[in-house]
């Protein structure tokens, strides 16, 4: 009876291990046919690189982990490499540069974006992978769900401020567009142009996605605080500025139409207020008695009349690069075609 009870508690122990790794390695048939690519971006995390990628490789045995180091001026690679990843360099500094580097040198069928800091969780990343194989989507954004303690001072606040605009300015779809830690497919990481330099790199990601409508999804996860020995290297006002201002520039190439009709209004909007008053004047008397103030007008009509020309002309413009873009994007197979099948 004892033997047969040891037993039955062997093979519940052994359902119980097989589910878990059912969990932990999510379609394995699929994953089993397919490369997957760690990416961690690092700069001084001599502190913290050595557990992640550790954690990563233990969570992902078939995947491999690339530590791209951004002119660290500590351990960080020695570190990396010691821990199994494989360590490149890209000597341009800003964490930008460093993911269009990883997007252009790596080849692999599944990319997984994540920090060196310890603050996003390693064993989440088959919840991503899953998410991404199961719904057929191109991007799988891990929405970070932390205590108050996890984000520095006034990083909530900022946080709010640009999902609130880019939902604004964009539409729906990402409740946390500055997070880093992402799952996209090849055919996203490829077609992806990559023109930010620094930390406005999570804004862009989202938005290409808004942008070419393409299917992609958030998962909550939790966000972890810093360990001690592990700063930030996020500055908030520069940092920010810099966000606010990628955000500006993409929504003046998205959305052109808007962008230069929303500054002819208001540059019409200035010469009628201060047009009209010296219009009626003249129309009374038949006298200009403020030439400076009618030609400033006049200028100002003119600007509006060229400024909602121009948003015509490049959104026009717009609409062609965004259907090369989509062409570019549907001429990768998509993440769940047969290995070698062409799109």
């Amino acid at each position: 009876m004892i033997q047969a009870a040891s037993t039955q508690a062997a093979r519940i122990s052994g359902s119980q291990i097989r589910r878990e790794l059912t969990d932990l390695l999510p379609q394995a048939s699929f994953v089993r046919n397919r490369t997957i690519a760690v990416l961690l971006p690092c700069l001084d995390e001599e502190a913290t690189i050595g557990q992640v990628v550790t954690e990563f490789r233990r969570v992902l045995p078939g995947a491999t982990v690339y530590v791209y180091d951004n002119n660290s001026t500590d351990r960080t690679a020695a570190v990396a490499a010691a821990a199994g990843a494989v360590v490149r360099r890209e000597r341009r500094p800003g964490k930008g540069n460093v993911v269009r580097r990883m997007f252009a040198d790596i080849e692999a069928d599944l990319y997984v974006l994540a920090d060196g800091d310890l603050t996003y969780d390693a064993a989440a990343a088959g919840r991503l992978i899953d998410a991404l194989v199961t719904e057929q989507v191109d991007m799988v954004v891990g929405a970070r769900a932390g205590s108050g303690d996890a984000f520095a001072r006034g990083h909530r606040f900022g946080n709010w401020l640009f999902n609130r605009l880019v939902m604004r300015l964009f539409g729906d779809g990402f409740t946390d567009i500055l997070s880093g830690y992402r799952v996209v497919s090849r055919r996203f990481a490829k077609s992806f142009p990559a023109s930010s330099s620094g930390f406005e790199i999570e804004a862009e990601l989202s938005v290409h996605a808004l942008d070419l409508r393409l299917a992609a999804m958030e998962i909550p996860l939790p966000y972890r605080s810093r360990p001690e020995g592990s700063a930030s290297k996020l500055s908030k006002w520069r940092d920010g500025a810099r966000i606010l201002g990628k955000i500006a520039l993409m929504y003046k190439a998205v959305r052109p139409l808007r962008f230069f009709g929303a500054l002819a209004a208001l540059l019409a909007a200035t010469g009628l207020l201060l047009g009209l008053p010296v219009a009626a004047t003249f129309l009374e008397t038949g006298l200009v008695p403020r030439l400076p103030t009618a030609v400033l007008a006049a200028a100002l009509m003119q600007l509006a009349f060229m400024s909602l020309t121009c948003g015509i002309i490049v959104d026009a413009v717009g609409a062609s690069q965004r259907e090369f873009k989509r062409m570019r994007y549907l001429d990768l197979p998509a993440p769940d075609a047969p290995r070698g099948a062409q799109p």
